[in-house]
């Protein structure tokens, strides 16, 4: 124990020469009349000093040992070493978009070109659809025509899964207003439904393959060309591929009637479409509608000119209409329009749709089509 320590104990001052001169200091200060107060107070302070010089010796004295000098030599280079970092590479970014969430649904020809995707939305359609000046009967003669159609319709699909959803692709409520030859009338349109299938869904390369069978039901309006027959067993396939700013788009289908006495009709689409932004994403459309089968140019739809628009008729009425003609050439139709995604989940659509072939020859001198998407 060191020296300076011993009388320390028990209150007594320590004896070093340090010490000493601490303690006469005190004595000193007592004797010029300091207070017993002024004393005890500095007796107290002298005391805290030389416990801690006790703490620093202590410590001195100890690092002497061996054992501790090690100890304390590791600690100081670990110190200076620094820990060890292991160095992972990052995980690539986990994407929280939903997988196609930029694809769009077609515009021209919407009871028929689907979006291959099977989604959950609600799709509004106006269509203002204006027939030519003339029309070319199946006998060569030409009669007056003019006009147009409108169409008003709320399409539905209803997704269980990635894979399989509900679709209602036909409906809506119809305004016929021809200028000439023809009745103008009101009605409903035929109902249309069945379910869609993607066979192929790879949404890291972004493609999908899907197919799609549905029942047209004929319970429409006579007056507007629905409503006869025993319906229509529709079947298409379409494909979507997103690529970059990109979309690809296109479907091929079947009309098939379960009444002979209609046609069966098939079809083929194409979309190309580009988005420069979310307000600005044109795109191209393509149509082509041929008669596989004639219907039997029967007499129905007895309220426009007697019943005799299905032997008179120059073509079908493609994706709107089946006349049961007996006389159909093929009709192809391009369309040019944008569309803009107002929210994420919604997106509004406008096309200019004109046909490829004689407009004397079909039912069409151009469309009009405008479509909003909801999907949720």
């Amino acid at each position: 124990m060191p020296s300076w320590r011993i009388g320390w104990e028990n209150g007594q001052t320590p004896s070093s020469p340090k010490r000493k001169a601490t303690r006469l200091a005190v004595e000193k200060s007592k004797k010029r009349g300091g207070q017993n107060v002024i004393y005890e107070t500095m007796h107290s302070n002298a005391r805290i000093v030389f416990r801690a010089l006790e703490c620093v010796e202590n410590t001195i004295y100890s690092m002497k040992q061996p054992t501790t000098l090690a100890l304390f030599l590791a600690l100081g280079f670990s110190a200076w070493a620094g820990p060890k970092t292991m160095i992972v590479p990052d995980a690539p970014p986990v994407s929280d978009e939903e997988p196609f969430a930029d694809a769009r649904r077609p515009v021209t020809n919407p009871t028929l070109f689907d979006l291959a995707l099977p989604t959950t939305k609600l799709h509004f359609i106006f269509m203002n659809h204006q027939f030519p000046d003339q029309l070319t009967l199946a006998n060569g003669a030409r009669v007056p025509f003019g006009g147009d159609l409108q169409l008003y319709a709320l399409q539905f699909e209803y997704a269980f899964n990635e894979r399989l959803s509900l679709v209602a692709l036909k409906d809506g409520f119809v305004d016929f207003s021809p200028d000439s030859t023809f009745t103008p009338d009101e009605g409903f349109a035929n109902v249309g439904a069945g379910l869609k299938y993607a066979f192929l869904y790879d949404p890291e390369d972004e493609f999908v393959w899907s197919v799609t069978a549905a029942y047209e039901v004929p319970i429409g309006s006579e007056e507007v060309f629905q409503g006869e027959g025993d319906g229509n067993l529709i079947l298409t396939t379409q494909a979507l591929k997103l690529y970059g700013d990109w979309q690809f788009g296109g479907a091929l289908g079947l009309q098939l009637p379960l009444d002979d006495s209609f046609s069966t009709q098939g079809f083929a689409s194409g979309q190309i479409s580009y988005g420069f932004n979310r307000w600005f994403m044109p795109f191209v459309e393509a149509n082509v509608f041929t008669v596989l089968s004639e219907g039997d140019g029967g007499t129905r739809f007895d309220t426009q000119v007697g019943g005799a628009v299905p032997a008179v008729a120059p073509s079908e009425g493609a994706d709107l209409l089946n006349f049961g003609a007996s006389n159909s050439e093929l009709y192809a139709t391009i369309g040019f329009g944008v569309q803009s995604r107002l929210t994420d989940n919604i997106v509004a659509g406008i096309a200019y749709e004109i046909p490829l072939t004689d407009e004397e020859d079909n039912i069409t001198a151009d469309r009009l089509t405008f479509d909003i998407s909801y999907t949720f």
